[in-house]
């Protein structure tokens, strides 16, 4: 039978999993029962070459993942011959370009965060071509009543996007645009350049979960935007090859594992966790809590068109499925807290709660948590992050409870955004996320939304989500049906009677309004974003 360590014998099998995230690699080892056998995890070195520019090192990135499977997979005991498929979750947005021959970089991965296009996004926000483009558009939804052109009237750049930083690099980048001319130039979202990097530089894809959150790609047709390449001058030529979620991308090299894996499964991070979450029906909703807030809902076969801000995604296409979601977010969630941490507010996240529940409010102070600007739905790139209400009676019990009261809020805030917007019965709602270990966060969320709220035992969904994925190509599990019946749950939320805003007596309802009325106040405070 072999050797036994962690309860496996060395003929059974196993799926590989990896997020690649904002802080760190996570690589986890999953056995049938999706329990995690074995981990490892690395942090992500980010760089600040100058103010506003964010950037990862891609071959200490390259390193770092190889390092972390390795890692995992002695941490469980098992051999990498036992591994039956790899799932890759990633970061969305962050992005470099190659030598198609050479496989050398033209620069680092330009993260998400980074605001070097910040410029260029201003000035095409305010330009007769963009105004031009909306009203084109705005006049083809009248004639055809098509969403996506509703979708194109509406669309605005942001530095987030994709398009506009890639647009800085084709003009500020000789040696990119030189090999864009010469035909060897390759673009690729962090999946791509792991993938490419695997498979020695035989495969150049994506899936159409991660094509979908670079705003360059148009969920509606399911293929990159030609309208908008050519609106920005982005070369086509330079796109990965977009598959299913699903799909047999390749085997690693033998050289990097002793052995070929295959790779069924790439994913961007958030609809990994929608994945994993197991909302896979229409009108399930998953909120993750991390360093921002992320709050996603199953729409179904059908694009969302949003006028407040709710970007739609498309979730996964695995076959001929394909479900779309809607997701709105609010940065700045677990930046609060690291920043109320670093000014002594209190020494460990763990203390929070208890801080809070010590008083029976707030005592009038509101915090405005928009250390990024705000999001939907008042999308205001240009507020400030503040505290209002301050008395000489104000403790710090008192200043932690309005922290955590503003994430519960902005969760309301978003939620209510998406009923709206929508129109879609709520089937059920799960969070994860660090910032969801926080039970006081929980309740109050649970309170303003008047709905339950499952706290899943693992907070690692991203990872889970493309485990999920990636065994189900293979086969290692059969079903969503099967996957459902995985799912743990920790706690579950129930709302207690009239402390939410939902009834005529709620307890938070002049609290609420307090407290949008602080946001309204905040709102373009500086001249720039």
């Amino acid at each position: 039978m072999g050797t036994q360590r962690n309860g496996f014998t060395r003929r059974e099998s196993c799926v590989l999993s990896v997020d690649v995230g904002t802080t760190s690699i996570r690589c986890h080892v999953y056995d049938q029962k999706a329990n995690i056998r074995g981990s490892c995890a690395k942090k992500v070195s980010l760089l600040y070459p100058e103010p506003g520019r964010v950037e990862m090192d891609p071959e200490e990135l390259w390193q770092g993942f190889v390092t972390v499977v390795k890692g995992a997979v002695q941490d469980s005991g098992l051999q990498m011959c036992q591994m039956a498929a790899l799932g890759i979750s990633t970061q969305r947005a962050t992005f470099t370009t190659w030598d198609r021959q050479t496989g050398k970089t033209f620069h680092n991965f330009i993260s998400w965060q980074d605001l070097r296009a910040a410029e260029m996004v201003r000035s095409w926000n305010s330009s007769c071509t963009m105004k031009a483009v909306h009203g084109v558009m705005k006049m083809l939804h009248f004639l055809t009543r098509q969403k996506r052109f509703l979708a194109a009237s509406l669309v605005v750049f942001t530095p987030q996007h994709v398009s506009l930083r890639l647009a800085w690099a084709l003009r500020n980048i000789p040696q990119l645009r030189q090999a864009v001319d010469e035909g060897t130039c390759l673009f690729g979202t962090i999946d791509t350049w792991l993938l490419y990097k695997l498979t020695k530089g035989s495969v150049h894809a994506t899936d159409y979960s991660n094509a979908s959150s670079t705003a360059i790609f148009d969920s509606y047709q399911m293929c990159w935007s030609g309208f908008l390449c050519s609106l920005l001058s982005l070369p086509l030529s330079i796109l990965p090859r977009v598959h299913n979620t699903s799909h047999n991308f390749g085997s690693s090299d033998p050289s990097i594992f002793g052995v070929p894996i295959p790779i069924t499964s790439l994913m961007a991070d958030q609809q990994a966790a929608m994945f994993g979450e197991c909302c896979f029906d229409t009108g399930d909703v998953k909120i993750t809590m991390g360093t921002g807030t992320f709050m996603d809902i199953n729409t179904g076969n059908k694009p969302h068109t949003s006028v407040a801000g709710l970007y739609p995604l498309v979730g996964w296409k695995i076959g001929s499925e394909v479900v779309y979601l809607a997701e709105g977010n609010a940065a700045g969630t677990g930046t609060a807290i690291k920043w109320a941490q670093e000014i002594e507010l209190f020494s460990d996240v763990k203390e929070t709660d208890s801080m809070a529940n010590s008083v029976k409010d707030s005592d009038g102070v509101c915090f405005v948590p928009s250390f990024s600007g705000l999001q939907a739905p008042l999308n205001d790139p240009k507020a400030c992050a503040a505290f209002m209400g301050l008395k000489p009676s104000t403790t710090k019990s008192h200043l932690v409870r309005a922290i955590l009261e503003s994430i519960a809020f902005r969760n309301k805030q978003l939620f209510d955004v998406m009923l709206r917007e929508t129109r879609i019965p709520i089937m059920k709602i799960r969070a994860d996320g660090g910032v969801c270990t926080n039970d006081f966060i929980m309740q109050l969320t649970t309170d303003l939304l008047g709905r339950k709220i499952s706290r899943p035992a693992h907070f690692d969904m991203s990872c889970l989500g493309a485990a999920f994925v990636a065994g189900l190509a293979v086969g290692y599990w059969k079903s969503k049906e099967e996957l459902k019946k995985l799912q743990t749950t920790d706690r579950l939320f129930v709302p207690q009677s009239g402390k939410g805003d939902g009834c005529k007596d709620g307890v938070y309802k002049p609290v609420l309004q307090s407290w949008e009325e602080a946001l309204q106040r905040s709102m373009h405070w500086y001249s720039q974003p």
